[in-house]
């Protein structure tokens, strides 16, 4: 991930590192110095190199075939090749983010600051690292959608296809409610990138496939991905509790089963499955977790999940987690390679809680519905049971 880009002699110097503990520094996009992966990840470090500059000579320095240089301009000659001796001083700390550099030119001072996890949340990467993509199917599908989400006219025919085949499934009235739960849950998602100062191409309803919401930035840290992740669930279970303030008041069951539908879609968003929201935010928090530490914690959290689902009589949330939890373990060793910030010790209690609670919330709503006696009420959870 960059940790740091500054100017140095008119050209930028860019530090770049991971957790393993490697730290590469470009200047004008040339690797110039780097420090191997070692158990070593933080802490005091110092890249030095030289830079030998070619000054261009003035009037008084060119001579003709004729001319005989003088003395002074054989030094000046000298001197048009200038060496420059760069040193950057850096302190690293990752959780929390900290690092405090200095930066020295011929042993004077030129620059010297510190920046924090919000600097990193700012920043737009000049050449960000990238994890190797498999090669699947989803990849497929989300490249060739690339090549068509910026005509404004897909998302009209996407809603359009979408409210023809849930109305096909349903009926004309639940399929266009469906599609405003739709979306409420991907407006959370563009409000979070909003609060992030990322920029947005809108929300894509896709038929059978739910929503999309899409940016045009990219995230720079774990915590922009959680919370990102989970902002859409969030909307959808307090659109799911308006919904049930509605009933109650009314004692229409159309918004008791929108409420229960609703509270369902949030909930399979949530299983620990890329790329569904739960995979990104246990990806976020596990993987921010630096050594054997995070993938017991993993493995045993997901243990803790999967036997608890299966011991509620959730065979369905107890197989995915099963399926989500092996994909991201195998993912772990690969974890290094990405360039986001990880959360510290603070954002992996509070993302950890804070989505085991929505989980809960969504899971309790469809658990009230479910014995309220009317089996369409009850068929979300039956879902979960299956």
């Amino acid at each position: 991930m960059e940790l740091l880009n500054i100017d140095c002699l008119g050209r930028p110097l860019r530090l770049e590192g991971s957790l393993a503990g490697w730290q590469q520094l470009f200047w004008d996009n040339n690797l110039v110095a780097q420090k191997n992966a070692s158990a070593e990840n933080e802490g005091m470090y110092t890249h030095e190199f030289e830079i030998r500059v070619q000054q261009a000579p003035t009037s008084e320095q060119i001579t003709t075939d004729t001319d005989k240089p003088t003395p002074a301009q054989i030094h000046s000659e000298q001197e048009l090749a200038k060496i420059f001796v760069i040193r950057l001083e850096s302190n690293l700390r990752w959780q929390p983010f900290s690092l405090t550099y200095r930066l020295t030119v011929n042993d004077q001072l030129v620059s010297e600051g510190e920046r924090n996890a919000k600097d990193i949340e700012r920043q737009v990467p000049v050449t960000p690292t990238e994890a190797p993509q498999k090669f699947n199917l989803i990849g497929i599908g989300s490249l060739a959608f690339k090549l068509f989400k910026s005509a404004k006219v897909i998302k009209v025919l996407f809603g359009l296809a979408s409210l023809a085949a849930y109305s096909w499934l349903f009926s004309f009235q639940f399929a266009v409610a469906l599609i405003a739960c739709l979306m409420v849950h991907e407006y959370g998602h563009i409000r979070a990138m909003h609060y992030f100062g990322m920029k947005t191409k809108g929300i894509y309803i896709i038929p059978f496939m739910g929503g999309l919401a899409l940016s045009d930035d990219k995230i720079n840290t774990r915590w922009q991905d959680e919370a990102i992740s989970i902002m859409g669930p969030i909307f959808g279970l307090c659109l799911s509790l308006l919904l049930m303030l509605a009933y109650w008041i009314t004692g229409n069951v159309f918004f008791a089963a929108l409420a229960n539908f609703n509270a369902l879609i949030n909930l399979i968003n949530l299983l620990p499955i890329l790329p569904l929201d739960g995979g990104h935010i246990l990806k976020s928090i596990g993987f921010s977790v630096n050594g054997k530490f995070g993938l017991v914690a993993l493995i045993l959290g997901s243990v803790i999940g999967i036997v608890g689902s299966w011991t509620l009589g959730l065979s369905f949330l107890a197989f995915f987690m099963l399926i989500g939890s092996i994909e991201i373990v195998m993912e772990w060793k690969m974890r290094h390679q990405s360039h986001l910030l990880p959360l510290d010790r603070y954002g992996q209690i509070f993302s950890t809680i804070w989505y085991l609670v929505t989980v809960g919330a969504l899971v309790a709503i469809m658990w009230y519905f479910a014995h309220s006696g009317d089996p369409i009420l009850s068929a979300p959870m039956n879902i979960l049971r299956s």
